[in-house]
């Protein structure tokens, strides 16, 4: 188990939360109004529901990974997933808006605002189940089951770096959060889940062929 590969793990959880999505512009919006804890709390009531997400295909796919033709079709829809993405990132980058009003909202709200926009978007699902489930695949061909847990963990702990860093640039460093910032770096994540969606296709490719 390298350092190099614990943290390509953790890069890959990066990656995943960066996207200007719903959820990263309720975080910007509720850290430029409210503050850094504000923007905190929405990041971790959507990681919350990204651990259920995670448990649910961790137990209910981890029991068929060993088998060559899911292995096969969870790099290919994860492949298709990333690179769909990548691209929608991209294309949708100047299309970002945020509500600069400024209110005061309790941190349960802010909560339930980030846990509800993630566990009832029908692509959360679609979204782990191709990505998440991609590298249990990986991992469990590769490494053996025992190492699926710690290397899920570094998924999330790149989940949950992205969380900080989103509500630390809300507060400290607002005056470098403009509406060029924010296209940068949703060019630059589209860019990221792109490559790592050819990656994930060409494995499909290979073991299909």
């Amino acid at each position: 188990m390298s350092i190099s590969l614990l943290a390509s793990f953790i890069f890959l959880g990066l990656t995943l939360a960066a996207p200007i999505g719903p959820v990263n512009s309720a975080r910007l919006d509720k850290g430029i109004k409210n503050g850094f804890w504000h923007a905190w709390i929405v990041g971790t009531g959507s990681m919350m529901a990204d651990a259920i997400f995670m448990v649910l295909i961790y137990l209910g796919l981890v029991n068929f990974l060993d088998m060559p033709i899911i292995q096969i079709f969870l790099w290919l829809f994860g492949g298709f997933v990333l690179i769909y993405s990548g691209i929608e990132g991209m294309v949708r980058a100047k299309d970002i808006h945020l509500a600069f009003s400024r209110g005061r909202e309790s941190l349960f709200k802010c909560f339930l605002t980030g846990f509800l926009m993630s566990i009832s978007s029908p692509l959360s699902i679609l979204f782990w189940l191709g990505i998440y489930g991609s590298v249990l695949a990986k991992t469990a061909s590769n490494y053996g089951r025992t190492d699926l847990l710690i290397y899920s963990s570094m998924i999330f702990i790149g989940l949950a770096l992205w969380d900080v860093f989103v509500a630390a640039i809300t507060t400290g460093f607002r005056r470098f959060l403009n509406y060029h910032s924010l296209r940068m770096i949703s060019i630059l994540s589209g860019l990221s889940l792109f490559g790592f969606g050819l990656y994930f296709a060409y494995q499909g490719i290979k073991a299909l062929f």
